[in-house]
C-alpha cells in the first residue's frame, strides 16, 4: 500500500534574450545551449518513459519568458544556424580524434547527440516546443505550471500591487493560450514570498505554490506537519514546502550527485583546451574563449587534473545514484507516515537547467529514477500536487512566511547594494503604468501599440535576473545595461504617449527588438476592485 508521494517539480527559466543587432550573442547562446542540452534532451526522456508505460509523475512550471524564446521565429532560425555550426564543428572532431582511444568515442557520441537533437526539434517537433509538452500533459503524467510574467521577484514589487497583479495574470494568459489550459500552480519566482501574494493568486485562479523549507516551517501557526504536508493560505491557496535532505543529495555541490568524480566535467572544453587556428570559428568572433559543448573529461577529483570521460562509468554511477534517491525516499517517507499517521509528499524542486546543462547526465538519472520507482519498489508513488491536493485528507491553514530559495533565505540577494538603485525606478514606472491604463481605458491605433510596448518595456525591466545578476557580479554589465535600456525606453515612451508626439518608427523597432507578449493588453494595469489580504491568522485547523 502507497505509504507517502514524491513530488520532484523542475523549474524552466531564462530571461528574455533577443539581439537582433548582433550576428552573435552570448546571451542568445545562453537560450540555444539550454535547448541542446536541458530542454530537449528532457522531453525525450519523458517522451520514452511514456512510450514505455512508465508511470511517472513530473511537475514542469515554464517561465512564459522562455516560452517567448520556444514561439519567437527569429530565435528559432537563430538557433538552426547555432546547431549547423556545432554539426560542422562535431565533423571536424570525429576527424581530428580519428584513432585517439581516450577521445574518438567521444567525438562520434556528441555527434550523434547533435543530429538527433537537430531532428527532434526541427523535423520532429517542426520547430515547436508547446506541442510535445501539450500532448505529455494529456496524459496527466506531467503537469505544466507558470510563473511569474517576467520572473519579476514579487515581494519587492509589492509596493505597486497592480504589478504584481500584472505579472501573475499576464503569466495565466499566455499559459493558457500557449498550453491549451490554465494552470493550476505556479512556482513564484525565486520562491520568494511576502503576505497578500496568496490573494493575487487566488483571485487568478491558482491552486498551489512552492516555499523553500522556512517559509513553511516558520509559518503562523507553526505547521503541524513540517513540509511534508502543504499548508492553505488565508486566501485558500496551497502552499508546498521544499525538503532540504532530497534538495540536498542533488543539488549541494560538495555532497551532491552531480559532483561524483566520473560524471562529465563542465569547465574542461575544447573552447579553451585547443589552439585558436582550429577553434577560432566556432568561439566568440572577438576571439574571447567560450564554451563548444565538447568536452572530453570527467570530474576526476578536487584538483585541476583531469582524466579523460567514461560514459559507460558514469552510467554506472547514475544507476547507483537513481538507486540511493530511492532507497533514501522509501525510509523517509516510512518513517514520516508512521510518526504523522497521514501519507506524506515529499516535494523535490530543482533548476531544470541543473539537468543536462551543469550536469550532464542529469536528464538520464531521472529517467533511471522514474524506472526504478515504477519496477522496484511500493512504498511511495510519484505525484504531481494536484493529485496530492485531491486526496481526501484535511490540510491545516497557516499564513506562510516570507522567504526566497535565495542565499541565506529572503531578500539580500534581490535587493542589496549592488542592485538597490534599481527599484526606485521600477516602483515610479509601475505607477505610471497603472496611471496611463486609467488615463487611456479605450486606445487604439497607434496609441494602444505605444501603452502596450509601454507594458512590455516595465515587464521586462521587473526581470529578477537583472539584480540577480548584479548582485553575483557576473556579467554585471550586461544585467545594468539590460535594466537601464528597460527603464529608459519606458520613459521616453511615457513622455510621448502622454505628449502625443508618438515616433511611430521608433516604436516599431522596440517592438520588433523587445516583442515578447505580442498579444499583451496595456490595460492587465488599469485599477480593479480588489482587496489585497494581508493579515496574519490568529489561529489553525487540522
Amino acid at each position: 500500500m502507497t505509504k507517502g508521494y514524491l513530488a520532484l517539480v523542475l523549474h524552466a527559466h531564462l530571461p528574455f534574450v533577443k539581439h537582433p543587432e548582433h550576428a552573435f550573442s552570448l546571451e542568445e547562446k545562453w537560450f540555444f545551449e539550454a535547448m541542446t542540452e536541458t530542454y530537449l534532451p528532457l522531453l525525450a526522456v519523458l517522451e520514452r518513459l511514456q512510450d514505455d508505460g512508465i508511470d511517472f509523475r513530473l511537475t514542469l512550471s515554464v517561465s512564459p519568458t522562455l516560452a517567448a524564446m520556444w514561439q519567437d521565429g527569429y530565435l528559432r532560425e537563430k538557433y538552426r544556424a547555432y546547431l549547423e555550426k556545432l554539426l560542422d564543428l562535431a565533423d571536424r572532431e570525429v576527424a581530428r580524434t580519428a584513432g585517439d582511444p581516450a577521445f574518438s568515442d567521444l567525438a562520434q557520441m556528441y555527434r550523434h547527440r547533435l543530429r538527433e537533437t537537430y531532428s527532434r526539434f526541427f523535423h520532429l517537433y517542426r520547430g515547436d516546443m508547446a506541442g510535445p509538452l501539450r500532448r505529455l500533459a494529456a496524459t496527466g503524467k506531467l503537469e505544466l505550471i507558470t510563473c511569474a510574467g517576467t520572473h519579476g521577484y514579487l515581494p519587492l514589487l509589492f509596493t505597486q500591487p497592480e504589478a504584481v497583479y500584472a505579472q501573475v495574470a499576464l503569466a495565466v494568459e499566455q499559459h493558457a493560450r500557449l498550453f491549451g489550459q490554465s494552470p493550476k500552480g505556479i512556482w513564484l519566482p525565486e520562491c520568494a514570498y511576502e503576505h497578500g501574494l496568496d490573494s493575487i493568486l487566488a483571485d487568478l485562479g491558482i491552486n498551489y505554490f512552492f516555499l523553500d523549507s522556512h517559509g513553511v516551517l516558520f509559518a503562523t501557526p507553526r505547521p503541524a506537519f513540517g513540509v511534508y504536508s502543504p499548508l492553505v493560505t488565508p486566501a485558500g491557496v496551497a502552499a508546498f514546502g521544499r525538503d532540504p535532505e532530497s534538495s540536498k543529495q542533488v543539488w549541494s555541490k560538495t555532497e551532491g550527485y552531480p559532483g561524483d568524480f566520473d560524471y562529465r566535467d563542465f569547465y574542461r572544453d575544447i573552447g579553451f583546451d585547443l589552439p585558436y587556428d582550429y577553434i577560432g570559428p566556432y568561439i566568440h568572433p572577438d576571439g574571447i574563449q567560450i564554451h563548444t559543448g565538447f568536452k572530453y573529461y570527467r570530474i576526476t577529483g578536487k584538483t585541476n587534473h583531469k582524466e579523460p570521460y567514461h560514459p559507460g562509468n558514469a552510467r554506472r554511477r547514475l544507476a547507483e545514484h537513481a538507486g540511493n534517491f530511492m532507497f533514501n525516499r522509501e525510509h523517509q517517507i516510512e518513517y514520516l507516515a508512521e510518526q504523522t499517521g497521514r501519507p506524506p509528499i515529499v516535494v523535490a524542486p530543482y533548476d531544470a537547467e541543473l539537468f543536462g546543462h551543469w550536469w550532464y547526465e542529469g536528464p538520464d538519472w531521472l529517467e533511471d529514477l522514474f524506472r526504478k520507482i515504477h519496477y522496484d519498489q511500493d512504498v511511495f508513488r510519484p505525484a504531481t500536487p494536484s493529485e496530492y491536493l485531491s486526496l481526501p485528507q484535511p490540510l491545516q491553514e497557516a499564513e506562510p512566511n516570507p522567504s526566497s530559495w535565495g542565499n541565506k533565505g529572503y531578500h539580500e540577494v534581490w535587493l542589496n547594494g549592488a542592485n538597490d538603485w534599481l527599484y526606485r525606478h521600477l516602483h515610479e514606472a509601475a505607477i505610471r503604468m497603472a496611471r496611463a491604463a486609467g488615463d487611456f481605458p479605450a486606445a487604439s491605433g497607434l496609441q494602444k501599440e505605444a501603452l502596450d510596448q509601454l507594458a512590455r518595456e516595465l515587464l521586462l525591466a521587473q526581470s529578477s535576473d537583472w539584480p540577480f545578476i548584479l548582485a553575483s557580479g557576473t556579467m554585471a554589465g550586461y544585467a545594468r545595461q539590460r535594466a537601464e535600456d528597460h527603464i529608459v525606453r519606458f520613459m521616453r515612451l511615457h513622455q510621448q504617449i502622454y505628449n502625443n508626439s508618438i515616433d511611430a518608427v521608433w516604436l516599431a523597432g522596440l517592438r520588433e527588438k523587445d516583442s515578447i507578449f505580442p498579444d499583451l493588453d496595456y490595460r492587465l494595469y488599469a485599477p480593479r476592485d480588489r482587496t489585497v489580504k494581508v493579515a496574519v491568522p490568529l489561529g489553525s485547523s487540522v
